[in-house]
């Protein structure tokens, strides 16, 4: 078999690693000049840590990444009025990690065998799919033949829209925006530990990383378009944060030096399927659960791992991506579902939602009532299958 992946995010190399394992010819294509940095800090467990666990991979994740010990909601004046350990939600510190998405996505990447091929600096401009192989033509030109491609370029994934149609189609707005960026030698510092303060209409993250380096991540309520340039995008979070009390002052004025910064929609891809002909779509551009879910890369990982696995196991690829459809909707769906509840939490839209979402987060120390308020999204509702040998 020879596939054409694109997209170097997590579910792409993800893919890459098992379908190589399973003796298929791999190509992976990423539109940027390499692989991608920045981005935000994920809380990585439950089945997508089994898949890392099965790629040997979890090792270089502990060395990459951080071991929270709390997560602590505090007041306008910084005094803690509520949190929780991760040990409340997860069932052991052994299967957890917190950890940068660059850093996952490159340690995936790591562990692909030397066979697989990266092309950088391009992507897919057209597809052809005759019904025995798909006809790629490539921005630069290139011109090339495939047995499968599979989308796996994210929530505006190029492939969904040569294939499926425009993104209107399945994309839902969640009403909110988030935005991350690292800051060098910011002042204040609480080793593991995830400081949270809301107000009504945003929420601010600030995490004490390595080397003098600080993330904020700022989540907030809008409705309106996204500017795409980057000053625009930084005076759009100035004036939902201006009222902000804390630290926010000094971090809007951190991330005007910040080198880089990422913003975007909070957004849900729902899809009735994700596959056509020998065409397929995994993580964020089949069913992106949005930033909410807090689980998006786990389950990127799940789906590369069950889709690579039932085109090892099924004689054809239309039987391998038929099972693909049965054995993941539920989980995908629940997670969905899940998320789309928990926008009070991230950007509380008046005092009265900014009050429950306080109440929320003094309870949470408490294991049962953590899985009663949040339970579907902490929970993988799903049995991986074995790889066959």
């Amino acid at each position: 078999m020879r596939d054409l992946i694109v997209g170097a995010g997590i579910a792409g190399p993800t893919l890459a690693y098992w379908l190589s394992r399973a003796g298929h010819d791999v190509t992976v294509v990423e539109q940027a000049g390499g692989l991608r940095s920045g981005g935000y800090l994920i809380d990585f467990w439950g089945a997508g840590f089994d898949v890392a666990d099965k790629m040997g991979i979890v090792p270089e994740l502990r060395q990459r990444g951080y071991v929270m010990t709390e997560a602590r909601a505090i007041n306008r004046n910084g005094r803690r009025i509520g949190g929780f350990s991760p040990d409340v939600i997860v069932e052991s510190n052994d299967r957890y990690v917190s950890i940068a998405r660059s850093d996952l996505a490159a340690a995936i990447y790591e562990s692909i065998t030397p066979t697989v091929e990266l092309v950088l600096s391009d992507s897919v401009q057209h597809l052809d799919d005759d019904g025995s192989v798909v006809h790629v033509t490539f921005d630069s030109g290139i011109q090339r033949d495939f047995d499968l491609v599979f989308g796996a370029d994210g929530l505006h994934s190029r492939i969904r829209r040569l294939v499926f149609g425009p993104d209107s189609a399945y994309e839902t707005r969640l009403g909110l925006i988030v935005a991350a960026f690292e800051a060098d030698h910011y002042p204040n510092r609480d080793e593991l530990v995830a400081m949270m303060y809301a107000d009504v209409g945003f929420q601010a993250v600030r995490l004490s990383l390595r080397s003098d380096t600080t993330l904020i991540l700022f989540s907030a309520r809008h409705d309106g378009d996204l500017p795409a340039e980057r000053d625009a995008q930084q005076r759009l979070l100035q004036e939902k944060l201006r009222d902000g009390g804390w630290e926010v002052p000094d971090m809007l004025d951190a991330m005007i030096r910040a080198k880089d910064l990422y913003f975007d929609s909070v957004s849900q891809i729902r899809m009735p399927s994700w596959t056509a002909g020998r065409v397929a779509l995994l993580g964020d551009a089949a069913a992106c659960p949005s930033f909410l879910a807090g689980q998006g890369s786990a389950l990127a990982m799940i789906e590369a791992y069950i889709l690579a696995t039932e085109l090892a196991r099924q004689p054809t690829h239309s039987l391998a991506y038929a099972e693909y459809h049965r054995q993941l909707p539920t989980l995908l769906r629940s997670k969905q579902d899940a998320a789309k509840g928990l926008g009070l939490a991230f950007a509380p839209k008046n005092k009265t939602e900014l009050f429950t979402r306080n109440l929320a987060m003094k309870v949470m120390s408490l294991p049962k009532v953590a899985d009663l308020i949040m339970g579907r999204s902490f929970h993988d509702a799903i049995t991986l299958p074995g790889f066959p040998d």
